[in-house]
């Protein structure tokens, strides 16, 4: 009786603009709902940003050391928690060590640099003024003298700067103390870090079946994709953590490598940090080709050759990553080209406010 009185009173027509409409609603509502939580996702991450980004900085680690930990508890006469500490300790003394000769040659090269900067803004400026006489004179209005004369004013009148910078700084924090309040409240945040990782590493819990039992309240047969899925998530996370870090230094050192026998300025410095900046795929290949590419042009007897060879060396380190590295020691861990990867770092990175956002981009 009821089908036939809505029969009645809704021709097919009608009733597929009612289904239109109803499906086009919960739509709407579905996107919105969506769009609301993502925003709340952001807000919570960029409020307890120090409190999320240990951890995962913790568990990144973690999943690097796992091997080492595991190794000591399965070959040794030590327990975990003692292979742990001994891990710590050697750690500790391989900072030291490289600590030991790696500063005295960072300090050489940052003062080296500091030398170098008013050669490489006075080449920069020359080929302003050269190449692109509009830009020059479009500068030289808009700062109300040569912007030479300007940069060197403005380097040279070092206590002018300082008084702006600390106005500045005061008017950002607020007080000198709430500055200093700010840094310690960072400081206090990561130091956390190793109790973290020293408990995630100790850890003797099958998260699996705990997290399969937390579940009892849904169906079996769910509950069983559930704990499937959740498992091979932080299978492939884990993997390729561990292998972006590896690559990273990996790349780091083919970088430090080229970049000082083509005879590029800071090259050892800038090789092995935009290869570490690669454990956030690509990244670090973005910001070298920003920087790299124009010291090599201006800096003292550098041009185009030197950009050249500095392009090729570029170029080496992503084939060996494509190519050599990521295939033996990651394998196809993400599933996803080298687009996809890239608008999903800045993508995230922009959602989720910076640096914790480029971490999970990937996984997420």
């Amino acid at each position: 009786m009821t089908n036939q009185t809505e029969d009645r009173f809704l021709t097919p027509m009608q009733k597929r603009i009612v289904a239109a409409g109803g499906t086009a609603l919960a739509t709407v509502i579905l996107v919105a709902t969506a769009f609301y939580l993502f925003v709340f996702l952001k807000r919570f991450v960029a409020s307890f940003q120090d409190v999320l980004l240990p951890l995962a900085i913790a568990a990144i680690l973690a999943t690097l050391f796992r091997p080492a930990v595991a190794y000591l508890d399965n070959r040794t006469r030590l327990n975990r928690t003692q292979g742990i500490l001994l891990l710590y300790f050697l750690v500790i003394l391989g900072i030291g060590v490289i600590t030991a000769y790696f500063v005295p040659f960072l300090i050489e090269q940052i003062t080296a640099f500091i030398k170098a900067a008013p050669s490489l803004r006075d080449n920069i400026l020359d080929f302003i003024k050269q190449s692109t006489p509009g830009a020059w004179a479009w500068l030289t209005e808009k700062l109300g003298q040569s912007p030479d004369i300007y940069l060197k004013t403005v380097v040279v009148d070092n206590s002018e700067t300082i008084k702006t910078a600390l106005t500045h700084l005061q008017n950002t924090v607020g007080s000198i103390g709430g500055f200093f309040g700010s840094i310690f409240g960072k400081v206090a945040a990561y130091s956390i870090v190793p109790v973290y990782l020293f408990y995630i590493l100790n850890g003797n819990r099958n998260v699996w079946r705990d997290l399969h039992k937390q579940l009892s309240f849904i169906p079996a047969d769910r509950r069983e994709d559930l704990v499937f899925l959740a498992k091979q998530f932080s299978d492939i996370l884990v993997a390729f953590f561990r292998g972006q870090i590896i690559i990273g230094l990996l790349l780091g050192i083919v970088l430090a490598a080229g970049f000082m026998f083509v005879g590029l300025k800071f090259g050892i410095i800038l090789g092995l940090f935009l290869g570490l900046l690669n454990i956030i795929p690509y990244l670090g290949t973005m910001i070298g080709i920003l920087t790299v590419l124009p010291l090599a042009y201006f800096q003292e007897g550098g041009g185009t050759t030197l950009i050249a060879l500095c392009a090729i060396v570029f170029i080496i380190g992503q084939l060996l990553t494509d190519y050599v590295f990521t295939p033996r020691i990651m394998g196809d861990k993400t599933g996803m080209g080298p687009m996809l990867i890239i608008f999903s770092i800045f993508f995230w990175g922009t959602a989720l406010g910076g640096l914790l956002g480029m971490i999970l981009a990937i996984p997420l």
